[in-house]
Order: structure tokens, then sequence, then C-alpha cells
């Protein structure tokens, strides 16, 4: 017999830190309840992200039963009660009845919902306020799913997995699922990362018009906040869409490559400033509509989105929450304890009404909130709202930030080290001992504006290739991951090596057999055995190359340098980088960063990208991550570098890119700071994310 969902579950307590507070999550839960708010909520007064630093000018915290300012807006001819767009969230990773609930809701409240990239459930095509989505794999996608609901949209990219496609689990995949998508049962359904009819600007309009001519519906664009954003939404503007859908970094989802979630994409604040500002610019921004997502927490968050530029936002995590969410972040294994993204295989089923309900209060209450605020700032309407970013100023933000931002602003310079390095032992411990990437859900809860940053490149993310410079599907197209150094002397798998002096004999052992069966260098300055293999030999801060046989003497003549841990490692790397291309002798020498600080194969990337041409990881990030269970040492050595090299792979095809070395080793324009000091902007040579 089913277990039937028709109640909250108690909020388990918060192991580790995240974005969605209990704080927050309560307040969602009130308005779920009853509808009615009881304050604004406001942001934690030490959060760094951006947007919880920003602050509309005369606005106080009054709160009334009865609030007289118009929330109704017009998108694209359909009357919206208040600018509120219910997330993509497809069939597959939501349960079927979560979907339907949502887009009943959206009909009573006079919203809007997305279908996702899911198919369309016969319960649902008959409901006017749903954009059916048009994704790269085109699942379920025919001609009357495309004239199902009130619009379109072409899905690029989203926040929570810029530059990759969709990804649902194979124990996912039940028979409802692959009857709704069209697809094998039981097997992984991953959707191509770029849309292999849409791989140019020209492309997408002919896309946009080969839809408009057949539904005779809007059509908007969903992308990714990434390093382009300006000039890909002004592309988008010129190729004839209505209006686009900015993803931004840590919005949720149900599955996504761990690595990516955490490395890519940049915070919708800035997108939407920046996209804005251009559209201005280049007179497109009339008639044409942002969407806003990525961690709309409620309605203080919207209207400081809708002031700075933003005419509706869009919030899925947060309708969750008020759904009976407890943020378990297993969405992608099938089991969810609340059943809205459990395995469709009718143990655990959620109850349509009691989504229904929830939904409707908590839009309900938003609706009253936004109101408030609107009363409180002296406006009549929402629509008054839209891009008038005089109404507000920030605090304890970069001068990068605030340039991207155009709003009035008090300057903080932030220390680079504000929290202590904790490593990932959960994710390294995934990595060796499943042999598989690291999957995980919903939002992010990295760097820099969750987990305080401990080094440099905790304040930077990676681009996310969308349209302008396609994506590479990693898992159907070949991504050379290959480096050379010593001018071609020695060839690596990856542009790894492992410092393994420190280590037991068995875990050295098996980081020695690993290294040689991928044909990659190995570090050890204690220890020699005759292996046929590469060393590297360290010389202070000076490297020269040992070759295959033990015994044989180095050769005379530097090949590069290795640039020891420390505070400034990045600054240190950027700036000899840069120095040696100046004099142009930057390719007589190799460059090395040493590592024992890692998170992931994003901190690779970023540091190939300030000028790198191999990193060295000291072995103890492997041997820590083995929480003292040392069987299988061979193959845990192997997973540990084999999925290394898929993630290289994967970030890689996510930003377009084909081949490491060339593409990428001191190729900055790939990187943007998120509101990183000033300073250090200027000495690695990274721009603020949202630059033009």
């Amino acid at each position: 017999m089913a277990n039937i969902i028709d109640s909250f579950i108690n909020i388990p307590r918060q192991k580790e830190e995240d974005f969605w507070t209990p704080v927050i999550i309560d307040h969602i839960r009130q308005l779920a309840y009853d509808g009615k708010p009881l304050d604004i909520l406001q942001p934690d007064e030490f959060s760094l992200r951006i947007l919880d630093n920003i602050y509309f000018k005369n606005l106080s915290s009054n709160i009334k039963d009865n609030p007289l300012a118009d929330t109704e807006t017009d998108l694209m001819g359909l009357k919206l009660s208040v600018p509120l767009y219910l997330g993509d969230m497809s069939f597959g990773a939501l349960s079927g009845n979560p979907n339907i609930a949502i887009a009943r809701a959206a009909d009573i409240t006079k919203t809007l919902s997305g279908t996702g990239e899911g198919g369309l459930l016969p319960e649902i095509e008959n409901y006017e306020r749903i954009y059916v989505q048009w994704a790269s794999a085109r699942f379920g996608v025919d001609y009357k799913t495309i004239n199902a609901g009130s619009g379109i949209v072409i899905k690029i990219g989203q926040g929570a997995k810029p530059g990759i496609g969709g990804h649902l689990p194979a124990s996912k995949v039940t028979s409802k699922i692959s009857s709704a998508r069209r697809i094998p049962e039981n097997i992984d359904a991953i959707s191509p990362a770029p849309h292999h009819d849409i791989y140019s600007i020209e492309d997408l309009s002919q896309r946009i018009e080969a839809l408009k001519l057949a539904t005779g519906k809007p059509v908007f664009v969903k992308v990714a906040a990434t390093n382009y954003i300006p000039y890909i939404v002004t592309g988008i503007a010129r190729s004839g869409a209505d209006g686009v859908i900015i993803d931004g970094q840590g919005a949720g989802t149900g599955a996504t490559p761990e690595v990516i979630r955490d490395n890519l994409g940049i915070p919708i604040e800035l997108a939407v400033a920046s996209s804005h500002d251009i559209l201005v610019r280049e007179g497109l921004r009339e008639g044409f509509k942002i969407i806003a997502a990525g961690r709309v927490t409620g309605a203080l968050d919207a209207a400081k989105l809708y002031a700075l530029g933003a005419d509706v936002v869009s919030m899925g995590t947060a309708v969750l929450i008020s759904m009976g969410c407890i943020m378990v972040r297993k969405c992608n294994l099938g089991f969810c304890p609340a059943a809205l993204t459990n395995k469709t295989d009718g143990t655990k089923v959620y109850n349509i009404d009691f989504g229904v309900n929830n939904i409707v209060n908590f839009i309900t209450g938003f609706r009253l909130e936004l109101a408030n605020i609107l009363d409180n700032l002296g406006l009549k309407s929402v629509d008054e709202l839209t891009g008038k970013k005089n109404l507000l100023y920030a605090k304890n933000i970069s001068k990068g930030a605030g340039n991207i931002l155009k709003i009035d602003a008090e300057h903080s310079k932030h220390s680079s080290n504000m929290g202590n390095f904790s490593p990932n032992r959960k994710y390294l411990n995934e990595m060796i001992t499943k042999g598989d990437v690291p999957i995980t859900s919903m939002g992010s809860t990295t760097s820099p504006d969750v987990v305080k940053p401990s080094r440099i490149i905790d304040w930077i993310r990676l681009d996310g290739a969308q349209v302008t410079r396609p994506s590479i599907d990693p898992y159907r197209e070949n991504i050379d991951t290959t480096f050379y150094l010593a001018h071609g002397k020695i060839r690596m798998s990856i542009p790894v090596i492992l410092d393994v002096s420190s280590q037991r004999e068995d875990i050295k052992e098996s980081l020695y057999w690993a290294s040689l069966f991928m044909g990659n260098l190995v570090i050890d300055r204690k220890y020699y055995k005759n292996y046929k293999k590469i060393t590297i030999i360290r010389d202070g801060n000076l490297y020269r190359i040992k070759n295959l046989k033990f015994g044989e003497k180095s050769n005379p003549g530097m090949d590069g340098f290795i640039i020891g841990e420390s505070d400034s490692q990045e600054i240190e790397l950027s700036d000899l980088d840069m120095k040696l291309k100046n004099v142009g002798s930057r390719y007589q020498y190799d460059i090395m960063a040493y590592i024992s600080k890692f998170k992931n194969s994003g901190d690779i990337i970023k540091y190939l990208a300030l000028g790198a041409d191999s990193v060295i990881l000291n072995a103890d990030i492997f041997s820590d991550s083995l929480a003292n269970n040392y069987t299988n040492l061979n193959q845990k050595a192997l997973n540990f570098l084999l999925i290394i090299k898929r993630e290289l792979a994967l970030i890689s095809g996510a930003m377009g890119v084909s081949n490491l070395q060339y593409s990428i080793t001191g190729n900055r324009e790939l990187l943007r700071a998120v509101n990183m000091d000033e300073e250090l902007e200027e000495r690695i040579n990274v721009p603020e994310a949202g630059s033009l």
C-alpha cells in the first residue's frame, strides 16, 4: 500500500553550511501554512551574497493585512497576479503529482509555471498557465506538446549546470518516466550539452521563428548566468525572442555533477543588472522581458531583482520547500522522504491537494509581502519598480561588484582567506569508492557566498558555454585532457602530478601503479622503485626532468618553476605567467602549482587558467579521503585519477573547450571574480562577474 505524504516533515538538523538556512525555510513554511506574512524576511547580516548586501534606501519593515500596491503585471498578453514564474521542474526530477500541484496552483493564483524538459504529463496538458520546454534532448516533444499552455521555453542552459545537458539517473527512469520522455527504462537520461541544431545566434533565430510559426505563442530562451551573459542576452533579443530566463549560480536542480554546480556560473544579481543595462544601451529593452532565477528566497529578494532590471522572478527551490521539501539533497537518488522527487514506483505518493494548498498559500503570502514592500517604498504598482536602481544601495561589496550593479555602494575590501579551509571529504570518498563523478542535487553550498573563502580561487567562477560559444558534449564527444611538459619530452594523460613522498608504503605503491596505468607522473623524494616512469625532482622552486631509468642523472638545465602553496600562491602564479609572456620566454619554461588544499577538479582548471601548465597534488588529499579504509587501494587510486580526468573533461566541455592545454592554460577570460577585492582582481588579471 502506498505511503501518502500529506503533511510537513520535521527539518533535520543541518550539519553543514547551507544557503537555505532554517530561518529561510521557516519563513517559507509559515507562508505555506496560512498565506499571511508576519514580517518581511531579512537577510543574514553576515552573508557574503551580494544580493543580501543590497538594500532599499527608504524601506520600513511595516506589514499591513491589506496593502494597497498593485502587484499585477502583463507577460506577453497573460495577466499575472504577481510577477512570479514557478520554476522549470521536469516530470522525472519531480515525481508527477508535484508537477500537477504546481500547474494547478499556477492556474488558481494566476501566475505561471514551467514544465521542464521531462515531456508533458497528460494531467497537465490542459492547464493554461504553463510554459512548455524545448530542451536539447527534446524528450516527449511533438507538435501537440509545443501547442500546449501559453508559451515555449528554449532551454540552452541552467544555473546548476551551465554548459551541460540534463541528467536523470537510471534509477529514476521508471515506466511512467519512460513513457512521458519516450526513452528506455532504467538507463541514464542524459541530454546533449548543446542543441545539435543551435550552434550560433543565427541558428537560435531560426528555431525561434519556427516555433512561433508552428504555435503562434511567445518564445523565451533560458540560459545560465555565465561570463558573456550581457552579449548572450542582446543576441537573444535580436533573435526575435520575447524574453530570456536567466538562471544564476547556485540554482536548484534534480541532479548535476557536483564539480559543475560548485564552479561554473555567476550570481543572478550581477547577471540581471548587466543584462538590463546593455539592453537599455542597445535600445532592445522595450517589450523584451527578463525572468530572473536562482536562489530567490522570497519577496524581498524578488523586489531587489525587479529593481535591478528583472520583470519577473522564478522560484523553484522555495516552491518545493513550501510543498514540504526538507533539503536532504538526495533528489537524484529517488528516495525523497517528502515524495517530491522520489521514484514513480507507487511506494510513496505526494498528495496533490496538500501541495496545491501549500503553494497557493505561499504565493498569497509572497504577493502580500511584495505589496507591503511596494507600499513602504511609496510605489503604486510592481511595474514601477523594474529597473529602478536609484532606489537601491549596497554595503560590504567590492568596487567591481558595485560597478556592475551601477548602484550607490559602500565598498569593502575582502580578505582572500576569510574562512578556514575544509576539504570536501564526502566528495573525495565518493570519487574513490564509487568510481564515478559525484552527482548532487538542489542548490550550491560553496564559496564565495555560503562557505567563506579560504583561498583566492574560492572567489573565482568558471565560464559556461552557451550559444555564442557552444558547449561540447563530454559524454558523446572526445575532449583532449593530455598535457605535455618540457617541450614535449613528457606526456601526461591529465595535468596532475602526485607527490607521494610522505605516504605509507601501501598507499605509495597504489598511487605509483595508478599513475603508471594512467600515464601520469609521480614525485617521490624519499622512495624510488624500478618503475618505468618519469619522475620530477624538486629543487627549491625549480624542477628538472629525470627520465625513465632509475639512477640516471637529471638534466643540468632548468625546465621550469614550482609555485609553492601560500596565501598569495595564485598571485605569484599569475605574475610569473604574465612576466614570462611579457619578455617572450613563457614557452621556454613550465609552471606548476603545488596544492595540498583541494576541494574538487574545478581547482585544477582555475590554476591552469591562471597560468599553470600542471598542478602537483599532495597525495595526502587521496590518503585522507580513505577514511582509514585501506582495502582495494589500487582500485581507489585509479578511481581518484580517472574521476579527475572525467571531471576535467566535463568542465572543459561545459566551457566549450575541446583541448585543455591549448585552450585553458593562461586563459583568464574563462574566469570571473565574484565580489573579490579590486586589488586582487587586478593582480591576477581576472574581471568581475557580469563585466562587458
